[in-house]
């Protein structure tokens, strides 16, 4: 597979390409796990930065237990001289809605820690990376860490949550401390710990170990479950796009293919150089399995704080109702938030243009 050169601090105002479809990224192992740190959306994330919302007293009541927590993974307590017993690591569960400020806490938890003593990374990039480097190696890559944030575990393959049950256990065992988040359906936040429960179901064996701490409220970035946000025109999508050289501009449906042809831990390659990603002729996806990878697509612009330029119907009528009502719901709910958010800031981008 042939590679697009992958712009480094030193050549940051090289072009970047011209369409997505262009690039095919290499990424060497080395990088999946280097790249395991906050991602730049929230690289001023910290406690301190976290405006707890008083309607909502979940929302002080976690962020004091992180900063409690973090104090003990900082200074953990001293074994005694005949003690046997391994200190207990730390580990905390947040559960909660879309965009009530979950990632921002475990961020912040992350860089009190510090980011050279923790790792932060999606279930899925988890996933890869054991794939990528295999499960033992991966152990001990992560075992040299404090700290280890999965940040949205999923729960929606049952193989994906096995092997990450058992690298959590593996991890634990070592004296490694754990903060994971993921999402209450928006219909389900009034059931108490729906979410949670799923969760410690599922790993099993260490549920008895994770303390959950329940974040309520509403979606901070203030959008319907689906975005009813007007689309731009594809000439004005089009003459943005080109007023830039950050820019990229895709077909959609070139890009879905080209997706396809890209394995989904190489996305955030992808957009290596990119400040803007224009798009035309956006339309509903049919395919669960195209669906998928536009989702992790989308995780990786917000990641990199990438707005996004959108003609056709825009991000709307994205996903089908049938997948909004079937197993990967959680994750189509968050993309479309997510990009709601980035779209709205590509408005703001092509309004500055005009």
């Amino acid at each position: 597979m042939t590679s697009a050169p992958t712009p480094s601090p030193a050549h940051e105002t090289q072009a970047a390409p011209a369409s997505l479809t262009a690039v095919r990224p290499s990424v060497p192992p080395e990088r999946l796990l280097a790249d395991l740190v906050p991602p730049r959306h929230f690289a001023e994330a910290r406690f301190s930065t976290y405006r707890a919302n008083p309607a909502y007293p979940s929302q002080a009541a976690t962020l004091a237990r992180l900063e409690e927590v973090a104090r003990e993974i900082a200074a953990p307590p001293r074994r005694g001289l005949f003690s046997r017993k391994r200190p207990t690591a730390s580990a905390v569960y947040m559960d909660g809605g879309f965009g009530v400020g979950k990632t921002h806490l475990l961020t912040s938890l992350a860089h009190a820690v510090g980011v050279q003593d923790s790792a932060f990374g999606t279930f899925v990039e988890y996933t890869n990376l054991v794939g990528a480097l295999g499960f033992m190696p991966t152990v001990e890559a992560l075992a040299a860490k404090k700290l280890v944030c999965i940040d949205e575990f999923e729960l929606d393959d049952a193989g994906d949550t096995t092997l990450m049950s058992r690298l959590l256990r593996e991890l634990t065992d070592r004296g490694v401390a754990l903060a994971a988040t993921s999402n209450t359906l928006p219909e389900a936040l009034g059931e108490g710990r729906f979410a949670a429960e799923d969760f410690l179901r599922e790993i099993q064996a260490l549920a008895a170990r994770f303390e959950v701490l329940r974040v309520d409220g509403e979606d901070y970035r203030h959008r319907a479950v689906v975005t009813e946000s007007r689309p731009l025109p594809a000439e004005t999508v089009r003459a943005v796009a080109a007023s830039r050289t950050d820019a990229t501009l895709d077909d959609f449906d070139a890009l879905l293919e080209h997706l396809g042809s890209v394995h989904p831990s190489r996305y955030g390659a992808l957009l290596d150089g990119v400040g803007l990603v224009a798009l035309t002729d956006v339309h509903p996806v049919r395919r669960q399995e195209v669906a998928l990878r536009l989702v992790v697509l989308v995780d990786r612009l917000y990641d990199r704080d990438v707005p996004v330029l959108l003609s056709g119907s825009g991000e709307a009528s994205l996903f089908t109702e049938e997948m909004l009502r079937g197993g990967y719901r959680k994750k189509y709910y968050r993309a479309l938030s997510r990009l709601g958010a980035l779209a709205e800031e590509g408005r703001t981008v092509a309004q500055a243009a005009a």
